[in-house]
């Protein structure tokens, strides 16, 4: 029946059988459907990239902005990752649902906040970020239209984050193949224009965004209201609990701060960098965008661990949720380090492809390549640490981690850049600095095991958990 409190076991019961294949079975489906996130932002640059340089400054000035928005949503989203996944994992299906519905209400809340409140404010928060008047006006109207489909937007955080908590990652990579390949087709309809379709510049690529994060959206939360995927939304039931809406809010928001202070990060040090002139600044965003597709892979698995981790706390294994983390970090390590290797050996061809007539941001961006890649590997102990962390309730702790991290990066580069002999080279090893000591603290943190008695959710006499 709908309303058991134990569910039969199926195949998005984490807490038994093969490790290995539990990974796989999540951390896969999470690297296609990155991937494919990623394969939606270069078509939007493709297209807009083919209206002028204005329109493609126009977006740019827009997604810092943006990207802040994002990280909030998709922090609190996690909030409901963990929550549904220690719930799963002790086979409680009705407090599954009641969290579940609770997350919606609290993210739509928030969106159409934030939403309001973005409008309005848009066109100040363009002309801080130093618009030119040739800029602002696209600038200002591709941010409205963003800010009005936040609703959108968050809707498919929802069913992405509970469905993934659940332990089906799969449904949402379908969901995101779907709206990738509607994306390809309205983007140049509504940028260029066609028939009865009116061309519109920079706002047709935030329409058509708008446009396919609302069927996204549409398509998720009616998955979530028919029951069949695990998760049962009602009607009757989307009825305000201040106090776990509460409880919501304050495991998520230290993720969104998180996430925030890695997009501050990147503006902090390329701040720092561009003191050293263009070439050392193309350097590092060429360097930075090759870096964000080696961490697919790890931020896969980092999501992954977080549902692993979650269901098994959830059922009292701490035991097994280690057992879980050695692995997943081991995968990682050894995935990344290969990676790693490659990019070491052919870091000229591959910074080539980005910027084939420079020589000499060939030879500085191939440099910082050959710098980090060798630690790669660290990268995925980090974010491996980092899921099992906010699995098991700990989102305030990866939160201080990240933070240290960041300043380990930026007082390093400082310190080693301008005085040291280095120089420039100073600034390609702040990064694999911070690398290792982030992966040396979170693994202290790991060993020490005390992130083993913090669930997220109730505990309750017959089921204390304990350390391994």
């Amino acid at each position: 029946m709908e309303e058991e409190m134990v569910y039969k076991r199926d195949k998005n019961n984490l807490t038994e059988g093969s490790i290995i294949k539990s990974i796989i079975f999540l951390s896969v489906p999470i690297i296609i459907a990155n991937l494919l996130q990623t394969a939606y932002q270069l078509i939007d640059t493709f297209w807009v990239g083919r209206v002028g340089a204005t329109a493609v400054a126009a977006v740019s000035i827009s997604f810092p902005i943006l990207f802040l928005i994002i990280s909030l949503g998709g922090g609190l989203g996690i909030a409901g990752t963990v929550l549904v996944a220690q719930y799963k994992g002790r086979n409680d299906k009705k407090n599954v649902d009641k969290v579940s519905e609770q997350t919606l209400l609290m993210m739509i809340s928030v969106s159409v906040l934030l939403s309001v409140i973005g409008y309005f404010l848009a066109p100040l928060l363009i002309n801080w970020m130093g618009a030119e008047p040739d800029v602002f006006v696209s600038a200002v109207s591709y941010l409205r239209i963003s800010f009005i489909g936040l609703v959108f937007l968050f809707g498919y955080f929802v069913f992405q984050s509970l469905l993934r908590g659940f332990g089906d990652a799969k449904t949402p990579m379908y969901v995101v193949l779907i709206t990738v390949l509607l994306n390809a087709v309205l983007d140049p309809l509504f940028i260029f224009g066609y028939g009865v379709f009116p061309a519109m510049g920079v706002a047709g690529a935030a329409l058509a965004t708008i446009i396919t994060q609302g069927i996204a959206a549409v398509i998720g939360i009616s998955i979530l209201f028919t029951g069949k995927y695990g998760i049962h939304l009602k009607k009757e039931n989307l009825k305000p609990d201040f106090s776990l809406i509460k409880r919501i809010f304050l495991l998520g928001f230290p993720t969104s701060i998180e996430q925030s202070m890695r997009a501050i990060g990147f503006t902090i040090m390329t701040v720092l960098i561009a003191t050293f002139g263009t070439i050392t600044l193309a350097s590092y965003g060429i360097g930075m965008r090759i870096q964000s597709f080696v961490v697919i892979p790890a931020l896969s698995l980092s999501i992954a661990n977080s549902t692993l981790i979650g269901q098994n706390i959830g059922a009292c294994k701490p035991k097994r949720a280690s057992k879980i983390t050695l692995i997943s970090m081991a995968v990682g390590f050894v995935a990344l380090t290969i990676i790693g290797i490659l990019f070491f050996v052919f870091s000229e061809q591959i910074c080539r492809i980005f910027i084939p007539n420079d020589p000499a941001v060939i030879q500085s961006s191939a440099m910082f390549l050959r710098i980090v890649s060798l630690f790669f590997g660290f990268i995925a102990v980090q974010m491996a640490l980092f899921g099992t962390f906010r699995g098991a309730g700990h989102t305030t702790t990866t939160m201080v981690f990240s933070i240290f991290t960041i300043l380990v990066q930026f007082i390093s580069a400082f310190v080693l850049s301008k005085y040291t002999l280095l120089g420039e080279l100073g600034l390609w090893w702040a990064f694999p600095i911070s690398n290792l000591t982030g992966a040396a603290i979170v693994l202290f943190w790991f060993f020490k095991g005390s992130w083993k008695k913090g669930a997220a959710i109730e505990k309750i006499p017959e089921c204390e958990i304990i350390e391994a």
